[in-house]
């Protein structure tokens, strides 16, 4: 059963419940999110051929508009490459446009090289960074052919890194790395992801590590680091004179308990990086299609970027009742 060893003082922890005060614009912009009404601008139509190379090699066919636009499609509707060919020629073809159809061999090439724009924060103020890991596995035989048959080799997966804005939920920061990667060592690479000033900091107890407030602070020195210290954990040598917020956490710990220095700091808003992971695998899927790391980097720009502009389209908006 979850939650065995706690069962005695969690079931004293009541449910919270929410309203969304925004019904009508967040059910519309759910069906938007399903709409395969596609345009295609002048700009689009015109930048969909690639510019002519001017160094040695063959000339490409397609701009990278028209590979990000095959591929966004593929990752949302979950498609394959030849079904993405498919749609794709559908596509033009009941809109009547003479523009070529980019074949899957193009496409997975393609997607080995293609450059995604990187998300920018659309907050008003400094980003309060929310961060997390989660597994996604990669393509291989399904649970129950595993289950009927078993199999000899362990199930190969890759760790996927984000930091998500607290305010929009935008996916801000993406590193995808081996399921033996630590969490930590990807701070730095998400922090030199993230354009806009930080105002804090926010992740579990698996970045309770001593170089972590170094190196946030390298970055953002006004910052706040709000990580969980171990049950374990003591302060540091100076931490009368000088303390430090891994100080100043404990010592708020030891006068409110856990639950008071979660609601004092902040902590709570780290559900909604969860609640990201969750859209995430709602929407795009819990496992890579692609084949080689590039092309799965690729892959998760691609998600990262079609699910922002969903989340664009609208948000819930809750109030707590209970």
């Amino acid at each position: 059963m979850p939650f065995k060893a706690n069962a005695a003082r969690r079931h004293r922890i009541p449910k919270r419940q929410y309203r969304v005060t925004n019904w009508a614009e967040y059910d519309a912009s759910l069906r938007q999110r399903g709409s395969l009404t596609i345009w295609f601008t002048e700009e689009a139509i015109a930048a969909w051929r690639a510019e002519p190379r001017r160094t040695r090699g063959g000339q490409p066919h397609y701009s990278a508009l028209a590979i990000r636009t095959a591929l966004t499609l593929r990752a949302v509707f979950r498609l394959a490459l030849r079904q993405t060919e498919g749609l794709i020629g559908s596509i033009l073809h009941l809109l009547g446009l003479d523009l070529a159809v980019p074949d899957h061999s193009t496409l997975s090439r393609r997607a080995e090289t293609l450059e995604v724009p990187k998300p920018c924060s659309r907050s008003r103020g400094p980003v309060h960074l929310l961060v997390d890991s989660t597994g996604l596995r990669l393509c291989g035989p399904g649970e129950w052919l595993i289950e009927k048959h078993g199999t000899r080799r362990r199930r190969t997966w890759r760790k996927l890194h984000i930091g998500v804005n607290a305010e929009t939920g935008q996916i801000l920061a993406s590193v995808l790395t081996a399921s033996d990667v630590d969490d930590g060592s990807q701070v730095e690479p998400l922090l030199d992801q993230v354009a806009a000033p930080l105002a804090s900091f926010i992740a579990d107890g698996a970045y309770d590590q001593t170089g972590i407030y170094g190196i946030i602070g390298k970055h953002h020195p006004e910052a706040d680091v709000i990580v969980p210290p171990r049950s374990t954990a003591v302060p540091s040598d100076d931490g009368k004179t000088t303390p430090t917020q891994r100080d100043r956490h404990l010592q708020s710990i030891a006068e409110h308990g856990r639950m008071g220095w979660q609601k004092a700091s902040g902590y709570n808003q780290r559900a909604l990086v969860e609640s990201a992971i969750g859209r995430f695998k709602r929407v795009i899927g819990d496992a890579l299609r692609s084949r080689t790391d590039r092309r799965r980097t690729t892959e998760i720009a691609i998600a990262i970027h079609a699910l922002n502009r969903m989340l664009e389209l609208g948000r819930p908006k809750s109030v707590r009742i209970v």
